[in-house]
């Protein structure tokens, strides 16, 4: 798992953010995949405001209390909430130009990279948010994942992670699942981003069905509460010590 952050000229989704932030519009945020067609994703709504939220992400920042870490925070949309809520939110994200956007629209954005060993601090709430457990990229990550979290986690903390249950994709038209049991998790995606002409390079994104997610967390000492499911297959979680 890589512990450090992005170059700027492998650096598409902080370039998209930079550009908008400062002209009000930007050009195609390419998504590629090996498991899928291209996509897009609108860079009008990485900057969303509390309003625009989905409502698992609202019912997030409502429950967030204390200090609050944002992980992967982007343009910081969940901190200017957060900020607008009187809550005091430490944003981080391996994107420098992502980082340079929050920090002019008057956060406390660091680049940082969630699972680098030199940062320390500890939090009351850990939000991942806009599928969260992406970052962790791999079920074989989650020991690490967990580890990481106690470390971070003040006494009576709480991690709020958003998600999304892949098996729709494998439905029948009878309602039944086709899962390939023998090959590898279902929820497991790689993703490439391209803006103009900066391409990142491919990163793994894990998609996790709650199940899952509960079995890891018990086995590294957690509880996984579902706090609110969405109405597609997608749901908050709480995870607790």
């Amino acid at each position: 798992m890589k512990t450090t952050w992005l170059q700027a000229e492998k650096d598409p989704m902080g370039a998209a953010i930079y550009d908008y932030f400062k002209n009000g519009k930007a050009g195609k945020l390419r998504v590629f995949s090996s498991q899928f067609e291209e996509d897009e994703i609108p860079v009008s709504e990485l900057f969303r405001t509390y309003e625009y939220m989905p409502l698992l992400e609202q019912t997030a920042l409502d429950m967030a209390q204390g200090k609050i870490l944002d992980v992967g925070a982007g343009s910081g949309c969940h901190s200017l909430a957060l900020k607008q809520m009187g809550k005091e939110s430490v944003a981080i994200d391996i994107s420098p130009l992502s980082v340079e956007v929050m920090q002019a629209r008057g956060l406390d954005a660091r680049l940082v990279n969630l699972f680098d060993t030199h940062f320390v601090e500890r939090f009351d709430t850990i939000l991942m948010l806009m599928n969260g457990s992406g970052i962790i990229g791999r079920v074989e990550n989650f020991g690490d994942f967990f580890q990481r979290m106690k470390l971070l986690l003040n006494p009576g903390g709480c991690i709020l992670m958003d998600s999304s249950d892949l098996r729709y994709l494998f439905e029948e038209e009878d309602g039944s699942f086709v899962v390939d049991l023998a090959g590898d998790y279902y929820g497991q995606l790689d993703f490439q981003m391209q803006y103009k002409q900066i391409k990142g390079e491919a990163f793994d994104w894990l998609y996790v069905d709650f199940n899952t997610l509960s079995l890891y967390a018990s086995q590294y000492g957690f509880k996984a509460e579902l706090v609110k499911e969405g109405s597609h297959y997608d749901y908050l979680a709480k995870l607790t010590l």
